[in-house]
């Protein structure tokens, strides 16, 4: 099992889920995912409970009643605990398309209506042949 494992198993022990959707999620047996979390303290009902300090500084959190359980103590803590941790981040947006200009086929992620696969294939077809400038700025 590798550390991303270990720490994606780490995360959605404390999101609430069970041994069998993590273990189904990350391609793994059921009971390696139990055995990992009763070894780290993550077995029983005590994963589901709210988590009561900040993921990213550990700073106490107040939890206001009857609305969404805080998970981060502010925005720039929120901001820093995603940059580090992106294998986390459930990406199920790619859409295969073919770049208009190039004819190559590409992974656009989040958009179903993109033309093209870089900037310079922009570039290209709405002002002139790829690679060819007329000498000023592009």
């Amino acid at each position: 099992m590798t550390e991303i494992e270990k720490e994606k198993i780490r995360f959605w022990r404390c999101e609430g889920l069970g041994y069998k959707a993590i273990a189904a999620r990350l391609h793994l047996s059921e009971n390696t995912v139990k055995s990992f979390c009763r070894r780290n303290h993550l077995a029983g009902v005590a994963a589901a409970e709210p988590v009561l300090v900040c993921r990213n500084c550990g700073a106490p959190l107040e939890q206001a009643h009857k609305k969404k359980q805080r998970k981060f103590c502010s925005a720039s803590c929120r901001y820093a605990w995603w940059n580090a941790h992106p294998e986390l981040i459930d990406r199920r947006a790619f859409y295969p398309t073919v770049c208009a200009h190039c004819g190559r086929e590409f992974q656009s992620y989040g958009n179903q209506k993109r033309k093209y696969c870089s900037h310079a294939c922009y570039i290209a077809a709405r002002f002139g042949r790829y690679g060819e400038h007329d000498g000023g700025a592009v």
